[in-house]
């Protein structure tokens, strides 16, 4: 007997438990609150949902980009919009000032596509083999970046530049590469950053020094 009906079979099944369930009621407004650890956030009861769950006002006006990046992330995940936990979706707005970057990082749990608000941004993902693929997009255009590469997005013109991201998830995680591997705590070791990057250890605590969290 032919070994790929059984093979076709056996993946179809694979696949489909991996998949995530399909939703057995109609919402699911997280409650933070909850003792019960479960992948996403517990049901808050019916009874107490209110339409503020599913409302937030803060992509409405730019954030503030008076920092050392001349970039600011307003997210508008399950964590600001309750109403979002188990329907796989969240946008963010980012604003950027002129010179500002989002510096290279990742979404381990999602997808990103960004529209452009206004202004012209130069941006780019990379793949595993280190091919960099890189556009400059404005206002009107979308851009995708694919889940989990290291991407970025940086404003070389001398105008501000904003854009909504959508991803496909409630809370999609963030790792800025430079912060995870420099200002991770407990510290990665010296000796490795060094190596990892062929610079001295010296080097390495300047790094580290300039990136640790203000106290």
């Amino acid at each position: 007997m032919s070994i790929v009906a059984p093979l076709l079979l056996f993946l179809s099944v694979i696949y489909g438990t991996l998949a995530d369930p399909d939703m057995l009621q109609d919402i699911c407004v997280a409650d933070p609150s909850s003792g019960v650890k479960i992948n996403g956030f517990a049901c808050k009861p019916a009874t107490k949902v209110t339409e503020a769950d599913f409302f937030f006002a803060g992509l409405a006006k730019p954030g503030a980009t008076n920092n050392t990046l001349g970039s600011v992330v307003t997210a508008a995940n399950v964590e600001k919009i309750p109403g979002l936990n188990t329907l796989g979706v969240s946008v963010s707005r980012i604003d950027y000032a002129p010179g500002g970057l989002n510096p290279p990082h990742t979404h381990p749990r999602a997808t990103e596509v960004v529209f452009v608000l206004e202004g012209q941004l130069t941006v780019g993902f990379i793949t595993t083999n280190n091919t960099l693929i890189t556009k400059t997009i404005k206002a009107g255009e979308v851009f995708v970046f694919p889940r989990g590469l290291v991407h970025f997005q940086i404003n070389n013109e001398r105008v501000p530049a904003a854009v909504i991201a959508a991803f496909n998830s409630q809370l999609p995680g963030t790792q800025a590469i430079a912060v995870t591997l420099f200002a991770s705590s407990p510290s990665v070791p010296d000796n490795v950053l060094a190596k990892a990057f062929q610079i001295g250890t010296k080097e390495v605590d300047k790094i580290k020094a300039k990136l640790a969290p203000k106290k």
